[in-house]
């Protein structure tokens, strides 16, 4: 029989270890709870859409509209100073997966590379540590990513672009965007957390040419002005209301998946993500490294985790920074041994501060080497640039080289468009040789702009006496930099870049098999871009 003390002293150890079991089950319900509510996330990149296109920053109002990209601004941070660090497709997808830049991704600097095994992506990482991961519409690419186990690696999640519907136009993608996300939302298990990437094919080329005015019942009038390196007439503004057209099919696609996810219940703990992967797909607006071609679209919304929503934020932004967002809003900061050069984005959002809350933010870095076929020996055209206050400072490594790919082959850095053939017929008509030249012309070793008071990049700055000092000082940041990421390029080692292959066959020694008189195939390409004789 137990003794009375001893049966004291029990209660009383009882009574003492009660709270403490009381804390450790808080602290187990807490982390169970916090598994729970990791963040969903819908990462959606519109293909070849500036910044200036979508509503809410208020620059072209009358002839483009973005209700779904205005919501999630409204609703969360409308960035201004977001960039891409190469504004070309693979290149800018392989930036906003890994968290690196282009001369830190060996292949994957380069259009239509061969992913390298050694980079993992966030959406690979976010799957291993249990997330629903897939895709509808264009993942990364153009390119090829590896196999793991011999099946293609899924950097993006696995596609779900099975639903198809009727598009407006025959331009316009099949795929039902929408109708794919409720496919991917059945796939997923009670409470599992999701990332799913909207890629959409539009506004990439080609288009139905007079489908804004026919279909999206749009004028040439409502066009506040037509940027000063292209020409003024029907046909350029014409193009450029076909683009609109695809901006807004884009958005409402997006407007349908933030309603789809409100009936579920899912909004609030979402990280809606919008943005482009580069510019329109216009000349000197793609491909390039100018303000217009790299300064992109980018809001974002999470209700249960941003702080005073509806800001307007200055802060300057790399897509190498998306990467370390969303691992840490994961809880995988430091977990995945992925080595990411960007930086998370979770203190702006919780600042609550509008206009500039970081002051470390004050730069970006940009970068190019071969975004396209066309010139000898696959060679691409390098450069490497800073933004820094209103200034967009760029080295042109090799300035004799065409920069938007050789005449002889139909500068294949610029997609064919009605644009591009107004300048191209302009030029041989002997009628406008200055605008050929801002497009397709040869440029100096460096050029300077302020983007700010020249958003066309009319006026290089490059070799004003006034400028000289700003003009040193970033190049001198600019390298120092590149250096200490190991920029090959710093160290006489910029060459390898020109020596990886293009993953399509088709691509490889394009310049070569086609002066030889082969029939070489280019689907963004018109048979009017082409030049007899070299200019």
């Amino acid at each position: 029989m137990i003794k009375q003390s001893k049966v004291k002293s029990y209660c009383w150890i009882l009574l003492l270890l009660l709270p403490l079991m009381a804390a450790v089950q808080i602290i187990r319900n807490d982390a169970i709870g916090a598994m729970q509510k990791r963040p969903n996330i819908l990462f959606c990149i519109a293909d070849d859409a500036s910044y200036r296109h979508m509503s809410a920053y208020g620059l072209s109002n009358k002839w483009v509209s973005t209700p779904g990209f205005d919501r999630v601004a409204s609703n969360g941070i409308l960035f201004e100073n977001a960039f891409t660090p190469n504004a070309k497709c693979a290149p800018s997808r392989s930036c906003i997966l890994t968290g690196r830049n282009p001369w830190q991704l060996e292949e994957a600097a380069n259009h239509v590379p061969f992913f390298p095994a050694k980079f993992s992506s966030w959406v690979e990482k976010l799957s291993n540590a249990g997330y629903l991961t897939g895709f509808t519409g264009k993942g990364w690419g153009p390119g090829d990513p590896g196999e793991i186990n011999g099946s293609p690696r899924l950097l993006t999640g696995k596609h779900y672009n099975e639903i198809k519907m009727d598009a407006p136009t025959k331009a316009i993608s099949p795929v039902n965007y929408a109708a794919n996300l409720e496919v991917f939302l059945k796939d997923r298990n009670s409470d599992q957390p999701f990332c799913f990437w909207y890629g959409g094919h539009e506004p990439h080329r080609v288009y139905e040419y007079g489908s804004g005015a026919a279909k999206g019942n749009k004028k040439r009038s409502d066009i506040e002005r037509v940027p000063a390196y292209w020409p003024d007439n029907d046909t350029v503004r014409n193009d450029m209301l076909d683009y609109a057209y695809e901006v807004e099919y884009f958005d409402q696609h997006l407007q349908k998946m933030l309603r789809i996810l409100e009936d579920a219940g899912e909004l609030d703990n979402t990280i809606v993500i919008v943005t482009s992967d580069n510019g329109m797909p216009f000349p000197r607006t793609k491909g390039h490294v100018y303000e217009y071609d790299n300064h992109l679209p980018l809001a974002i919304m999470w209700q249960d985790g941003i702080k005073s929503p509806g800001r307007k934020v200055s802060d300057f932004v790399s897509f190498t920074d998306f990467a370390p967002t969303l691992l840490e809003a994961a809880g995988l900061q430091g977990k995945t041994g992925m080595q990411i050069q960007g930086k998370s984005l979770l203190p702006v959002f919780a600042s609550g501060k509008a206009g500039r809350t970081d002051q470390t933010r004050d730069h970006v870095l940009l970068g190019k080497e071969r975004t396209d076929v066309g010139r000898p020996h696959d060679q691409g055209y390098p450069v490497r640039g800073i933004v820094k206050d209103s200034l967009i400072y760029t080295i042109n490594y090799e300035p004799d080289r065409w920069p938007a790919g050789n005449p002889e082959t139909g500068y294949l850095d610029t997609d064919g468009s009605p644009t591009k053939t107004v300048l191209l017929k302009a030029k041989r008509a002997g009628e406008d040789q200055e605008r050929w030249n801002l497009s397709f012309g040869k440029k100096g070793a460096e050029e300077l702009y302020n983007y700010l008071k020249d958003p066309d990049a009319m006026t290089d700055l490059a070799k004003d006496p006034a400028y000289a000092k700003v003009k040193n000082a970033l190049r001198t940041q600019l390298e120092k930099e590149l250096k200490s990421q190991n920029d090959p390029r710093m160290f006489g080692k910029g060459d390898v870049f020109d020596s990886y292959p293009f993953a399509e066959p088709a691509s490889r020694n394009f310049y070569e098999r086609y002066m030889k008189g082969e029939k070489m195939k280019a689907g963004w390409v018109n048979a009017s871009d082409f030049e007899k004789i070299k200019p």
